[in-house]
């Protein structure tokens, strides 16, 4: 049983050893990674293990394989990741901002068609709220939440606002990292992510659906590529 368990945690094993390696710079974007056959015998595993790592980082657009040039480096993510979440968590996070960018803007659109003065007033204290976390040079990852479920709210969807709470662990975690990332560059950086959380604002109060929405998506992808590359 013992076995079993450490053969089914092999993949990740590799996944996050090559992870390692190139938030290192061991593995620059654009180098080739070893072939499957040298990763094999570097592991003391089979091919089908290595590629089941490689199509995990693949999957993440960290790495990509092309027919007759084996798999290059794509992309790293930014290597302070490490000082805050196990790296082995980067591919489910990864995925909920896949699904948050898709839910989010949806419900942002909604919201500019549908939002009472109350919900806008709404939205905007929890803009404040997260203003004077910049101000403080806090972390304010359950304020960065309740901005974005105001948002929910303002939508009048029962729906968009009952996902965002049965995964709020998930999108609380992921803002928590990427709070942290920004607290340790500049604070143009933090600036920046509250810009980009006004233009959601303001798309709302105006009642622009197409504005709102396409706010919330280039936020949303923004705080992906802050952490995994652009």
């Amino acid at each position: 049983m013992a076995s079993e368990r450490k053969a089914t945690g092999l993949p990740e094993q590799i996944y996050t050893d090559i992870l390692n390696r190139i938030l290192e710079g061991e593995y620059k974007e654009g180098d080739r990674l070893p072939t499957e056959h040298a990763l094999a015998e570097r592991f003391e595993t089979s091919r089908p293990t290595v590629r089941e790592a490689l199509a995990r980082l693949r999957a993440d657009g960290i790495v990509v394989t092309r027919h007759g040039s084996g798999t290059t480096v794509a992309r790293r993510p930014d290597p302070d990741v490490r000082r805050f979440a196990p790296l082995e968590t980067l591919s489910d996070i990864r995925r909920c901002y896949e699904f948050r960018v898709v839910t989010e803007a949806g419900a942002a659109a909604l919201a500019a068609q549908q939002a009472e003065p109350e919900d806008i007033e709404a939205i905007q204290q929890a803009w404040d709220d997260l203003e004077r976390v910049v101000q403080t040079q806090g972390i304010g990852a359950k304020d960065d939440f309740t901005f974005h479920l105001a948002v929910a709210r303002a939508s009048r969807n029962q729906f968009f606002i009952t996902v965002m709470s049965f995964i709020e662990e998930q999108i609380v975690f992921s803002m928590n990292l990427s709070r942290n990332l920004s607290l340790v560059k500049t604070i143009e950086r933090q600036r920046m992510v509250q810009a980009e959380h006004l233009a959601v604002l303001e798309a709302i109060r105006r009642h622009d659906a197409a504005g709102a929405a396409d706010a919330m998506r280039r936020h949303l992808e923004n705080a992906r590529d802050r952490m995994f590359g652009s």
